[in-house]
């Protein structure tokens, strides 16, 4: 299995407390983690043989990995492979075919986190003579198959016993101006390739194997060290192109930010409400470019520093001894990958402190707005605190004048009385008692006038909404 892959989840913490042995499917958890599903195809395996490799990058791999299972199957079945021959599991699949003429085909496919690929092999049999570059010469062989993604790689691969051909041989069936090759696993294997595509698009592998490389099971290690080294070396500068892009305007976003920050730093203390307004709407829809683009960034080179990865152990493993004549293959590979990965990650890097400058920012000003808010609120309540307590007074003036109103009228209307109690006899002097009764109209009126305002108080408390009662003390 590839290293990129999480083949299995950790146990969710309701197990943790349970027995070894109680924990559901403790026993099949423990089967499947020895499991390697590749290892019965060692036994079909031989040499001479010739490999094609296709490799495809998924835009929805949630979607298309079940997809391209699908498209395995159907594969299977216009391959006419009898199903007692093939092996379908979640990510791993192959099958294997028996011609009339001792040739075999065998099919794998595999599907990883963020690609899928298949591996044909072609083993001619010793009547048919050794393989050539080129077609898959199986009889009735097609490949009927509209990738789901994105093509990463394509290899055509040659699997020979005895030395490696002449280099002039090796210079004729090989397209490009440079030859690369390596002695790997212990100088027992020879691989010569030009790391340049034919007229079909695949990169031409001469692998020469030795003796002690020829047991079957070791025949799949040294292709899959191959393909894994191609893939992932592919995958890593496929993210080239959306690199550079994305570094010119991760740049214009940072001069932009930079000139941003001196303005507001330059003008923030006298700057008014309205064009801190301005300011916060202008720096938040950067910010939301900036996060659409970190988003974007993170999803296509998150993943480069573990390809990275793969490729460097991938290469430790070959044991890679120079080949006379020939310029390593690590060369090719290492100098088209190194700080590659770093770069992306410095760019990841770059965005995350863009971003946070950006919100740095934008929290100053939201509490630049908070503080003039805060402002403007004080002197509201310190212009309703002196509207209050005028009109307290003026409450006060105008209950006074209402005593003395109503102190009038009453004194009047006593003194009508008491001039009517004379005219009748019943009262000597009808001023002496206007002038006695003054004071008691003025008594007269002050009560009314807090009679009238208590009760005034009571009605408006009466209308007021009951309070809703509390759901602690029910």
């Amino acid at each position: 299995m590839e290293l990129d892959e999480r083949a299995y989840t950790k146990r969710e913490n309701t197990y943790v407390n349970q027995p070894e042995t109680s924990r559901p499917g403790a026993e099949a958890l423990l089967r499947k983690l020895h499991e390697r599903p590749h290892q019965p195809i060692g036994r079909w395996l031989r040499v001479p043989a010739h490999v094609h490799y296709k490799a495809f990058r998924m835009s929805d791999p949630p979607t298309q990995r079940p997809a391209s299972r699908s498209e395995f199957q159907s594969l299977l079945g216009h391959l006419k492979i009898p199903s007692e021959m093939t092996s379908v599991r979640e990510n791993f699949g192959y099958g294997v075919k028996e011609a009339e003429n001792g040739d075999r085909l065998i099919l794998i496919w595999q599907a990883h986190t963020e690609y899928y690929n298949y591996q044909l092999w072609h083993l001619p049999s010793q009547a048919n003579g050794a393989p050539t570059f080129g077609p898959l010469t199986f009889p009735e062989y097609t490949f009927p198959v509209e990738p789901l993604g994105t093509v990463v790689c394509r290899l055509d691969i040659l699997l020979m016993t005895g030395m490696l051909p002449p280099r002039q041989e090796l210079r004729g069936l090989m397209p490009g101006p440079v030859l690369y090759g390596s002695r790997i696993f212990n100088e027992q294997t020879c691989v010569a390739t030009s790391f340049t595509p034919d007229d079909q698009g695949r990169e031409r592998y001469w692998v020469s194997v030795g003796p002690s490389q020829g047991d079957p099971s070791r025949l799949k290690d040294i292709v899959d060290a191959i393909v894994r080294i191609e893939t992932y070396y592919h995958l890593l500068l496929m993210q080239k192109p959306l690199f550079s892009a994305a570094i010119d305007q991760v740049y214009k976003f940072e001069q932009v930010h930079l000139k941003q920050r001196e303005i507001i730093t330059s003008h923030i203390g006298h700057a008014n409400a309205e064009t801190l307004q301005r300011w916060l709407n202008t720096l938040t829809q950067d910010l939301l470019k900036t996060n659409r683009m970190a988003g974007t960034l993170h999803f296509e080179l998150s993943a480069s520093l573990p390809y990275d990865r793969i490729v460097h152990s991938t290469l430790a493993s070959l044991a890679e001894k120079p080949l006379e004549s020939y310029r390593p293959t690590s060369d090719y590979v290492l100098s088209g990958i190194t700080g590659v990965a770093e770069g992306y990650q410095q760019l990841l890097k770059r965005i995350d402190t863009l971003r946070g400058g950006f919100e740095g920012i934008i929290t100053i000003i939201r509490t630049r707005i908070d503080l003039i808010l805060e402002s403007q609120n004080l002197a509201l309540l310190q212009s309703v605190d002196k509207t209050t307590k005028s009109q307290v007074l003026l409450q006060h003036t105008v209950e006074g004048l209402s005593v003395i109103v109503i102190a009038y009228y009453v004194a009047g209307l006593g003194g009508y009385i008491f001039k009517g109690l004379q005219e009748m006899g019943w009262l000597k002097n009808a001023n002496i008692a206007s002038a006695i009764f003054v004071p008691i109209a003025i008594g007269l009126a002050f009560g009314i006038t807090t009679f009238s305002k208590k009760y005034l108080h009571k009605k408006l408390e009466g209308e007021q909404p009951a309070k809703k009662p509390d759901k602690s003390e029910e």
